[in-house]
């Protein structure tokens, strides 16, 4: 086991943060830190932030990746569980040809990712239904921002969508919150099986709202790499029928989805919705970020 970066977060043999407790209150502490972000902690009203995350965090935590499978592709992302209004890291996939959606860290769905190939990454949709759907918070939740607000129908012009869900999650990560916990848990194990370029790819696609910012501290903090962050990519437009699949916020939706983009086995993609495509970090943009 190695560290990494000012934080001394902890990496495998792979050079990926490790799925472990100290990783995860490193974690929450620097979502927190607003030393290491210069106090540029993006928009938001008054009270978001006395104790919830930066505002990159909600677009991390509605990004998701696909693997390649045995039984074909694999959907990765933050999935909602309505018996216990939680969240879990989660794979999609078809296991004996049957569709079915498992924890990622755990049991089949830990079996089903191990050695699969990371084929990349889906930006998290600002638009449509959230994963929680029929849950009805009381109005004064999350700083006032209740997670039906953002359950938008797929057409609607509203926002919504997982990135807008994750906004009202993460604004209490302190310990004792279940909901801004159990989305900090799930991306750390996201993050732990799909590496360092799902970071990047998903925090730089704005230019504005700070990522630029963070991204730059989640670099010193440790939690990836300059060489992940400054992955020499472009993203590809994610085609209307896709899009339609992923506003539904559902893991079989979004395994179909998945499974109609053109992937490159062997180098990996990022897939970002059109609508908001040209606001990408493009590597020279980092580069000079990073004051490389």
């Amino acid at each position: 086991m190695n560290t990494r970066g000012t934080y001394k977060f902890e990496t495998g043999a792979s050079d990926i943060l490790i799925n472990n407790p100290a990783n995860l209150a490193l974690l929450r502490k620097l979502f927190r830190d607003g030393k290491i972000i210069d106090e540029k902690w993006g928009p938001g009203d008054p009270g978001d932030f006395d104790y919830g995350s930066w505002h990159i965090l909600c677009h991390l935590a509605g990004g998701a990746g696909v693997l390649k499978t045995k039984e074909g592709p694999a959907w990765c992302g933050i999935t909602h569980v309505p018996a216990t209004d939680t969240y879990l890291a989660t794979i999609t996939c078809r296991h004996g040809g049957i569709v079915v959606t498992m924890p990622l860290d755990s049991g089949e769905g830990a079996a089903a990712a191990h050695q699969a190939e990371t084929l990349g990454f889906i930006e998290g949709s600002s638009l449509g239904h959230i994963s929680a759907r029929g849950v009805n918070d009381p109005p004064e939740a999350f700083n006032k921002w209740p997670r039906q607000k953002f359950d938008q129908d797929i057409n609607s012009p509203e926002d919504g969508g997982t990135v807008w869900e994750h906004w009202s999650t993460t604004r209490d990560i302190r310990p004792a919150n279940a909901y801004g916990m159990a989305v900090l848990r799930a991306y750390l194990i996201l993050v732990s099986k799909l590496g360092g370029r799902f970071v990047a790819a998903v925090a730089r696609g704005r230019r504005e709202h700070e990522h630029p910012t963070q991204l730059a501290a989640l670099v010193k903090a440790g939690v990836l790499t300059v060489a992940e962050a400054t992955w020499d990519v472009s993203p590809n437009p994610i085609p209307k029928a896709v899009q339609d699949l992923l506003y539904e916020a559902r893991p079989a939706d979004a395994l179909a989805a998945a499974t109609a983009l053109p992937w490159t086995p062997g180098a990996q993609r990022y897939f970002m919705f059109e609508r908001r495509i040209g606001k990408w970090s493009k590597t020279a943009d980092v580069r000079k970020d990073l004051g490389l």
